[in-house]
């Protein structure tokens, strides 16, 4: 599994990984702003060496208040010549002594141990950063780059059934991330509790029965679900937020806001966000839903809308009809008004 992103600026010499790929090297470098990733990546470390030789012995640092000496002192052999984890903490805040003794370590790091330095971000430490990343000490770097997006949110969820040997339904797994979706810590718990709980795989119902409470369904759940084919889905999302006392009206406008978005995009190919009016990241989410659609389908959809709208807006008695109507419009791509 390849890591997204990061926090170095040029092409490093090491390999460069995701949380979930660490394994063991002299220095491993644990670089960006997720800290559950970041502490995922170690306790995976800490286990598997735990697993080659349980005397492993395990050593915490803190590179803000470090004094001169301390890293080599426990990097040094010992008596019966236990392998050794030494944790370093803040490096993007270390103090000066710290930094010319990991310089200095990285000439020569000790045999049978491994050094994790935890760098969250700014330019502190940058002269040890480059050392390592062109390859000084034989490390490598786990970056651990903050998840913004669901889909990437999605990818960590799944990686800690599959660490698990366990399997999670793509429905389940998209319920799991939208009850969790604004704390990481969170959902990672969620998942080790539906790990721990659930025997064989775990389904939406699932998901639903321990976490009904916390999903927040909104109108760009079901706008989303149903922009991308998934009827289904769509609907409970529907239902779920009319049940929750959510008005049609807002619902439609969710649609209405990114099917025009789409058309603006899919009207001017390979324009610049800023001619559109729009943001990049906008540009790019309208240019992954337009995926299977085509401009007749577009038209098709921008009618149903306007008759939606009129619909929750009094021209019809029923509304909540009028929106299911909508979502299978949408979910067929416009092809059902074709």
């Amino acid at each position: 599994m390849a890591a997204r992103g990061g926090t170095a600026k040029s092409k490093a010499a090491i390999p460069q990984l995701a949380w979930s790929a660490v394994r063991p090297a002299p220095v491993v470098l644990v670089s960006g702003g997720e800290d559950v990733l970041a502490e995922r990546a170690v306790a995976m470390l800490r286990d598997a060496l735990r697993d080659e030789d349980p005397a492993l012995e395990v050593s915490d640092l803190e590179a803000d208040g470090y004094r001169r000496g301390e890293l080599l002192t426990l990097a040094s052999p010992s008596l019966f010549g236990e392998p050794r984890l030494i944790r370093v903490a803040a490096v993007e805040r270390s103090t000066d002594d710290f930094l010319v003794d990991a310089l200095e370590y990285l000439e020569a790091p000790a045999d049978g141990t491994v050094v994790v330095l935890r760098h969250r971000s700014g330019t502190r430490g940058k002269k040890l950063l480059d050392a390592i990343r062109a390859g000084t000490g034989g490390g490598i770097e786990i970056v651990c780059a903050e998840l913004k997006r669901d889909a990437d949110k999605q990818d960590f969820a799944a990686a800690e059934f599959k660490l698990a040997g366990r399997r999670i339904a793509p429905a389940g797994l998209r319920a799991l991330v939208a009850a969790f979706s604004d704390d990481l810590g969170e959902l990672a718990a969620a998942c080790r509790q539906l790990i721990a709980d659930v025997p064989g795989d775990v389904d939406e119902a699932t998901v639903a029965k321990y976490y009904s409470g916390r999903v927040e369904t909104t109108a760009f759940t079901v706008a989303d679900s149903a922009i991308a084919g998934r009827h289904g889905d769509a609907i409970i999302a529907l239902r779920h937020a009319l049940d929750s006392g959510a008005d049609p009206v807002p619902i439609v406008a969710a649609f209405a806001m990114k099917i025009r978005t789409m058309a603006k995009v899919a009207g001017a190919r390979g324009a610049a966000a800023s001619s559109l009016g729009l943001a990049p990241w906008q540009v790019d989410r309208a240019r992954r839903d337009l995926q299977g659609w085509d401009d007749e389908g577009l038209g098709a959809a921008i009618e149903a809308l306007a008759a939606a709208d009129a619909a929750v807006k009094g021209a019809e008695r029923d509304p909540v009809f009028a929106l299911e109507r909508l979502v299978g419009v949408i979910s067929a791509r416009g092809r059902a008004l074709a």
